[in-house]
């Protein structure tokens, strides 16, 4: 674009900005129907259902026979950990390779640059709490 005009440069940068992030108001507008969706689903159904509580209905269900000890088990956080670690991974992978086709088209790179640094912030603050919880360490 040497000898053009600086204007037209700066318009069409505009242009494709624009189109970029229309695209992000079509995903907003798809999850603020979402939201709305689930709201009015519940909602109806606060509406719609019976309420007669008795104490049979309160007690907690296990398998058709009553409930036996406390309602509260231990259970190994570590497997939780494994996933959180496993989807911290996958979502780094799944993110990258589409963002390196677009960093390198015409007008998105400084805007899909900054985007992506905290996009990777994200993923190490992921990163350090699990180091910090020693779930890095094989023993």
């Amino acid at each position: 674009m040497t000898g053009s005009d600086p204007a037209a440069a700066i318009a069409s940068h505009q242009v494709v900005a624009a189109e970029y992030f229309q695209a992000y108001s079509v995903v907003g507008l798809l999850a603020v129907v979402g939201v709305l969706f689930v709201a009015v689903a519940f909602g109806a159904g606060r509406l719609l259902r019976p309420v007669v509580p008795t104490p049979e209905k309160l007690m907690t269900y296990e398998c058709g026979v009553d409930p036996v000890g406390e309602g509260w088990a231990h259970t190994q956080v570590r497997y939780y950990v494994y996933a959180f670690l496993y989807v911290i991974f996958a979502v780094d992978s799944i993110f990258l390779f589409p963002w390196a086709t677009v960093f390198a088209a015409d007008g998105y790179g400084a805007t899909t640059l900054v985007e992506m640094f905290i996009f990777l912030g994200f993923l190490a603050v992921g990163l350090l709490y699990a180091y910090k919880k020693g779930v890095l360490t094989w023993t």
